[in-house]
């Protein structure tokens, strides 16, 4: 089983956090909605983008927007998807790395 949203990519270290399992494997709690489905991608994305804003200083829209993108797209749930939302700039793997970094310290 994967360790990790295969939406949204967010560890998931309780049982608590698993929301769904969906036929490429677990979904968290953020990316599905009340009647147990995964949230569009519009949805998804825009809180990836209001999380990575919040969460990580120095982060402005334009910047999250690419990093969230790219984590998107390296999701199992959203390889191979032609969602208009994924399309676009991405951020460059030092910039999604340097991010990661701030969020975890």
């Amino acid at each position: 089983m994967e360790d990790h949203c295969v939406s949204c990519g967010m560890p998931l270290n309780q049982k608590e956090d698993i929301a769904a399992m969906t036929d490429k494997g677990p979904a968290c709690k953020f990316c599905v909605d009340s009647e147990g489905k995964v949230k569009s991608c519009r949805e998804i994305f825009e809180s990836g983008v209001n999380f990575f804003m919040s969460s990580v200083p120095g982060i402005d829209q334009e910047l999250a927007e690419r990093i969230t993108r790219k984590n998107m797209n390296n999701q199992t749930y959203w390889k191979g998807n032609d969602e208009e939302c994924l399309k676009g700039v991405q951020a460059t793997d030092e910039e999604f790395q340097a991010a990661l970094e701030k969020l975890h310290s």
